[in-house]
């Protein structure tokens, strides 16, 4: 992964995806368990075509190996690669999503360790991701929290209650067991669509999916 102000730009090649349209979600990923929620989301959010602005934690690099089984440099080209997206180191504080000038449609932290929460919630920016997260609350932009802790301690769920009350959403990867779910990449994919969802992107979550309810 190359780092510095750089660190987004990818060699041109035969081959390599058209850019997608429209302002960009921003995607943060923190450094908490839950690594492959992260790669399920960002997949689903390529598959709609929707553009995505990339970064991430030092945590988030260490945590990676252990639960997805390859380093994260390798989802980040493979991501940039299939569906072109951008992707910023977390030092590069020069990257568009540093500043509310930029237009976004939003941003998610997915997963979103309890650090970052503090981080967020006391308007703390040490890195690219904690900025962008400031600049997307000031600029009153969707933001939305994947939370991966259990359990939860009370400063924890204060500093949750605080970003809730800015509107912030906190959306905790809770299965849809009523859609009986058969293996890990079922509840994964459900759980990623459903997060998208809450975060307005209704076209990522199917009717086949949707609680119908019964008739009388």
């Amino acid at each position: 992964m190359t780092r510095g102000s750089a660190g987004d730009a990818a060699p041109d090649h035969v081959g390599a995806p058209p850019a997608a349209l429209g302002a960009p979600m921003v995607v943060g990923i923190s450094g908490s368990s839950g690594a492959l929620l992260a790669v399920r989301t960002v997949e689903v959010l390529g598959e709609l075509g929707i553009a995505m602005h990339i970064t991430y934690t030092r945590a988030c690099r260490q945590v990676w190996p252990e639960e997805v089984g390859r380093l994260l440099a390798d989802d980040l080209a493979d991501w940039k690669q299939r569906f072109g997206a951008r992707v910023f180191n977390p030092e590069d504080f020069r990257a568009p999503m540093s500043s509310g000038s930029f237009e976004t449609r939003g941003m998610l932290v997915v997963p979103c360790s309890m650090r970052t929460v503090s981080a967020i919630a006391n308007g703390s920016s040490s890195n690219l991701l904690e900025r962008a997260a400031d600049v997307t609350i000031k600029e009153g932009r969707p933001l939305l929290l994947v939370p991966r802790e259990s359990p939860l301690s009370a400063i924890h769920l204060e500093n949750l209650l605080k970003l809730a009350r800015l509107g912030v959403r906190i959306v905790p990867p809770m299965p849809q067991f009523y859609l009986r779910p058969r293996t890990t990449e079922e509840l994964l994919d459900r759980i990623a669509r459903r997060t998208l969802a809450v975060l307005g992107i209704q076209e990522a979550l199917p009717a086949s999916m949707r609680w119908r309810g019964e008739e009388e």
